[in-house]
């Protein structure tokens, strides 16, 4: 008699991994491997894990945050055939951003937005996009390595880069980046810009370079220390490598997003910011450049 309630309770304590099981997921692996407690659902056959942002104290508009308002970091993990499918939404102050991007690029994992999800907030509050897709293991220790880079930004506070530049005062010479780009830009109030036009397809119409389907590069600054900001415009194919190439070259990633709905084809804008000596963010930029040309 005494054996019952404790078959009744092993049947209900696992119940989860029974769930898990039909849905081809190991969800006490994915736990140990990503580091964080999860939940499946049944109905979807998705088992989630979270990450709660309580550290973060942010305000919107005056009103105060918490987790359960948008807070939360998740990556969600779904098993198809032979093969795992992971999404994901990262919640990152700014200057976790770019760290993160980088555990989450190296390890195999794709980043597929970087954007705000409110105004008037602070401090600023970013959101990173995941993705991917193969063996489940493999796709969690991943999202673990990314949770893990997370805890040691949030351990170790880095601060925000700043640059004392103005571009009033600019003096380097542009035949470095003209040499570097392959290509010659103009030269206005202390900014030197390039630009890089492409074309796409909306309603049967062509657009190009001056309705924005463009890659831009902007320079101010000094020889030694400077500043380069644009965007890529990028097909879908190019951004993974694009962003790696960035990052590699240690320029942030500032956002990933549309500019144009209906376009064909389907472009990805990407925001950077990067600063250093002038000839070194040039080559960043055309590392960037080169990985476009390759598709």
């Amino acid at each position: 008699m005494k054996t019952a309630p404790t078959l009744l309770c092993l049947a209900f304590c696992f119940a989860p991994g029974v769930f898990a099981g039909e849905a081809g997921l190991d969800t006490g692996r994915i736990e140990q491997l990503t580091g964080l407690r999860g939940t499946f659902n049944p109905a979807e056959h998705v088992f989630k894990v979270s990450f709660p942002r309580a550290d973060i104290e942010a305000t919107v508009a005056g009103a105060r945050m918490i987790p359960d308002l948008g807070l939360t970091a998740w990556a969600a993990f779904a098993a198809d055939g032979d093969h795992t499918i992971l999404m994901g939404d990262i919640v990152l102050l700014e200057s976790e951003v770019n760290p993160v991007m980088s555990a989450a690029l190296d390890s195999g994992i794709e980043v597929t937005a970087l954007h705000n999800h409110f105004l008037w907030d602070s401090p600023r509050v970013m959101f990173m996009h995941i993705g991917g897709m193969g063996d489940e293991q493999t796709l969690a220790r991943a999202v673990g390595r990314v949770f893990g880079e997370l805890k040691q930004v949030i351990a170790t506070k880095p601060p925000m880069p700043m640059a004392n530049i103005d571009p009033a005062k600019s003096s380097f010479s542009p035949n470095g980046i003209e040499r570097i780009l392959g290509t010659r830009g103009a030269f206005k109030n202390g900014v030197y810009k390039v630009v890089f036009g492409r074309s796409a397809k909306m309603g049967g119409d062509e657009i190009g370079k001056d309705m924005g389907v463009n890659t831009w590069a902007a320079f101010a600054g000094s020889e030694q220390l400077a500043l380069v900001d644009g965007d890529f415009a990028m097909l879908e194919g190019e951004l993974q490598e694009v962003l790696k190439a960035l990052r590699a070259a240690n320029i942030n990633i500032v956002a990933i997003h549309n500019h144009m709905i209906g376009e064909s084809p389907r472009y990805v804008f990407l925001h950077y910011w990067g600063v250093g000596p002038v000839q070194d963010l040039a080559r960043g930029v055309k590392s960037a450049l080169n990985i476009q040309a390759a598709y």
